[in-house]
């Protein structure tokens, strides 16, 4: 990035911050350089986002060039903490943060508190304790919240991960060149879709890594990503999963330190597997486009199941496929194509079959945008397709495990053929992954149950497809 390219960052930046409120403070001479190594810029919905250097470099970068989406996501976090829990977000950080830092790794943490040193030089007065809660929110509400809920209650209750993503990886006789073709959509509370950065991480030491993310997280969360060691993957979660324990590494650290540090599909999955809490509990779908090899890790807490080919294809629609982990581990009824996973599960297997031996980035494409309901038997945005649009389903046709017009579903899709990732490229979509626009003003008239959203829930326009390569300029 040149010097000419900075002054245009920084001057973007006072006027993308004076009307927030927020005034950068004047930079050292060290901390201008810093910058002119990295950029931002967007398009398509998307924030192209490049960091480079040592870990505190990386971190300021990241912290200074994207302070107002940061600050933003932490005034959706705490408002739906809040909404959610009736504590306040101070609360979740104190009664958290011992466990979650002992498991924070030194590279990782200077990256956090660069981050931190980025915001503040910004005019965003974040701790580090915030931004480590704010890092590891999935795993703390999704999976240390319910229990610790328990103590405060008198009730039996546990609530259990919601389902969510769909995604698939193809080899070999399954695609249309023999190589590796991998597609992820994510479904997530629109409220809390801020996953709409494309990062990529030139480190000082180790791997370059190109990922979808969100403002202010050095992980990827949704879980997408390739790296210069030739490795590609995604996950979906584990539905119906609801085990954790405090011993052990943070699942964002693990992600992070397997994608920077892994060479191979073997070394990335003993990285994922040591100190494993539960937290986070994914299918992992990983591909090596050196080799054309890919795997599916399924990481539970106390089970672990783990399949590898060069000629076949593996898919994540949010149910277990190690049959330990399903009956023992979750509560799934793998037969109820109700359940929006195992829909998903059953309209993947249909997929495959119907492209086999023609997949490529146009069909992966096709494939994550797909609105055929299985239980319907029929064409039907809705719960229980891939593109998932729960927000559309009235109670007679809502998933069995979903209130009606639940604002959440599909809030972007993404494919990377093997092609692709040896040029650390990959082809993006903002917003719902078959095309449908939402329209929050329009919702919250219609749907006036869910008003608390008013000021957090946004607009997401219909987006085309684009694609984002490693060392972008704008």
């Amino acid at each position: 990035m040149n010097v000419r390219f900075c002054a245009v960052v920084l001057t973007w930046l006072a006027l993308a911050l004076a009307p927030a409120g927020l005034f950068a403070a004047d930079l050292t001479s060290q901390q201008t350089a810093w910058l002119h190594a990295a950029g931002r810029h967007q398009r398509a919905g998307w924030i192209y986002l490049h960091i480079e250097g040592s870990a505190r470099e990386r971190g300021f970068q990241h912290g200074y060039l994207l302070a107002p989406e940061i600050a933003e996501g932490f005034r959706i976090a705490r408002a739906d903490w809040q909404h959610q829990s009736s504590l306040d977000w101070s609360w979740l950080v104190s009664n958290t943060k011992s466990f979650i830092e002992s498991g924070i790794d030194s590279e990782n943490r200077a990256e956090l508190k660069g981050i931190v040193e980025g915001l503040r030089a910004a005019g965003v007065n974040e701790t580090y304790d915030d931004l480590v809660t704010y890092n590891a929110q999935i795993e703390l509400e999704w999976y240390w919240w319910p229990i610790a809920r328990q103590k405060l209650t008198s009730m039996d209750f546990v609530k259990q991960p919601r389902e969510s993503c769909s995604s698939f990886i193809a080899t070999g006789k399954m695609t249309r060149d023999g190589g590796i073709v991998l597609g992820h959509n994510t479904m997530s509370d629109y409220v809390e879709a801020l996953f709409n950065v494309v990062i990529d991480i030139q480190p000082a030491r180790g791997h370059r890594i190109l990922m979808q993310t969100q403002p202010g997280w050095i992980h990827s969360g949704t879980d997408f990503f390739i790296t210069d060691a030739g490795l590609v993957g995604s996950e979906t979660t584990i539905g119906d999963f609801a085990h954790f324990t405090e011993k052990g590494i943070p699942e964002f650290i693990r992600m992070r330190r397997a994608t920077q540090d892994a060479g191979g599909i073997d070394q990335w999955c003993a990285i994922m597997k040591k100190g494993n809490t539960g937290g986070y509990a994914n299918a992992w779908l990983l591909g090596d486009v050196n080799t054309g090899e890919i795997a599916r890790l399924e990481l539970g807490l106390k089970y672990i199941g783990f399949e590898r080919t060069t000629n076949g294809c593996y898919t994540g629609s949010n149910i277990a496929e190690d049959p330990h982990l399903l009956r023992l581990e979750t509560t799934t009824k793998d037969t109820d194509i109700r359940d929006t996973s195992v829909a998903r599960r059953v309209r993947w297997r249909q997929l495959m079959k119907q492209y086999a031996g023609q997949i490529d980035v146009a069909v992966g494409e096709k494939m994550e945008g797909d609105d055929f309901d299985v239980w319907l038997n029929q064409e039907h945005p809705g719960g229980r397709t891939i593109a998932g649009h729960p927000e559309l389903e009235s109670q007679l046709t809502a998933p069995t495990s979903e209130i009606p017009f639940a604002p959440w579903g599909t809030v972007d899709a993404k494919v990377v053929d093997t092609t692709m990732a040896k040029q650390m490229s990959f082809a993006a979509r903002w917003g719902s992954a078959d095309g449908l626009a939402f329209d929050a003003d329009a919702f919250l008239t219609a749907h006036p149950q869910f008003d608390w959203l008013t000021g957090y829930l946004k607009n997401r326009p219909v987006q085309p497809w684009v694609t984002f390569k490693a060392g972008e300029n704008p």
